[in-house]
């Protein structure tokens, strides 16, 4: 049974510390309570609403009860059966709000774009997905920060990896991971013909701190030259880091930042959450094929999402379901479609 005098007392003593000056020194422990201080928020309000609802559906009950007005009588009887379909939804909708609490969701997340089948065409669609992803991050008031990328020389992106953080980020973003096909005419087709082409969004929790523990004596960390587009040098300093993980094989660099140092940071966060991927995937072998079925993220194979440019549509293949405007949603307006998604799966 839910105790909302508790969750008010676990609020209270959040806003509390949150009022502490010295907690700004803490950053990672400001965004945790920040966090968890506008889900308790939520969960308050939800639990408030059913309280009035089911205050209301007692008040028709004793009308109905009575049967002194039959006019009346017969008016409650109405909506007291509205109002009961309507406790139903706000019951699902707070038991759906504590279970994402229990899940203790990650605080951030790392996304890795790739161009994949389509040549610069791909890398344009795939910079055209982080544009979008900017924007919806920038509407949602999170923090992005670029971990590393590979440019080509028309504007587009080979690849590029970058954090997203300050929000309930995992919870919309992990909808995301899977292949995204476009269907368009290229600004490098001279003869009008529409290309279909993809790119593959990988959606990765960022692990919390001791989660992931890397031994120093399991990297081989080199240094090379950052370049840009071309293959220019970007600077004549070594500042760009590759680091291998000799236990898994797995190879990850960051060049964005003209500090060594920076993309030392930035490549041992793109790695601690692929280790982490790959340890959820560990598990998820261990399981039986109808549980990794119900559990298991939408994986780089699976086509997800097709951007229909010429009939100016956008259609998510898991629920069937079209949203037009398309320029509107790349220019980040995903709410529609992030909200539809978490629909069909609550």
């Amino acid at each position: 049974m839910l105790n909302v005098e508790s969750i008010k007392k676990e609020y209270d003593e959040i806003l509390t510390q949150l009022a502490d000056p010295e907690l700004l020194s803490d950053l990672e422990k400001f965004e945790e309570l920040s966090r968890k201080k506008a889900h308790l928020e939520k969960i308050i309000s939800k639990a408030e609403e059913l309280k009035d609802l089911q205050s209301r559906i007692e008040e028709n009950k004793e009308i109905v009860k009575t049967k002194e007005d039959p006019e009346l009588s017969s008016l409650a009887e109405t909506e007291l059966s509205q109002l009961q379909e309507k406790e139903k939804i706000l019951k699902k909708e707070l038991e759906s709000l504590l279970k994402e609490e229990a899940a203790e969701a990650p605080k951030a997340c790392i996304i890795e774009i790739r161009a994949g089948t389509g040549g610069e065409e791909a890398a344009l669609f795939a910079a055209d997905l982080y544009r979008m992803y900017s924007k919806y991050a920038q509407n949602q008031g999170w923090k992005l920060e670029v971990l590393n990328s590979h440019a080509t020389e028309l504007g587009g992106f080979k690849e590029i990896i970058f954090e997203l953080k300050n929000g309930n980020v995992f919870s919309k973003m992990q909808y995301e991971g899977g292949v995204h096909r476009v269907q368009r005419i290229p600004t490098t087709e001279k003869s009008g013909r529409i290309h279909t082409s993809t790119a593959s969004v990988a959606v990765l929790p960022k692990p919390q701190k001791a989660t992931i523990k890397i031994k120093p004596d399991e990297l081989k960390i080199d240094t090379y030259r950052a370049s840009g587009p071309g293959g220019q040098y970007v600077n004549r300093r070594e500042s760009a880091i590759r680091i291998t993980h000799l236990p898994t094989g797995l190879v990850v660099t960051s060049q964005t930042e003209r500090s060594q140092l920076q993309n030392k940071e930035n490549a041992m966060a793109i790695l601690e959450a692929k280790l982490q991927e790959l340890k959820e995937i560990e598990q998820l072998e261990k399981m039986g094929e109808k549980r990794k079925a119900q559990i298991k993220r939408a994986q780089r194979a699976d086509k997800i999402r097709t951007y229909n440019f010429p009939q100016d549509r956008v259609t998510d293949h898991r629920i069937r379901k079209s949203f037009h405007h398309i320029e509107s949603i790349m220019d980040g307006n995903l709410e529609p479609i992030i909200e539809a998604l978490s629909k069909a799966e609550r």
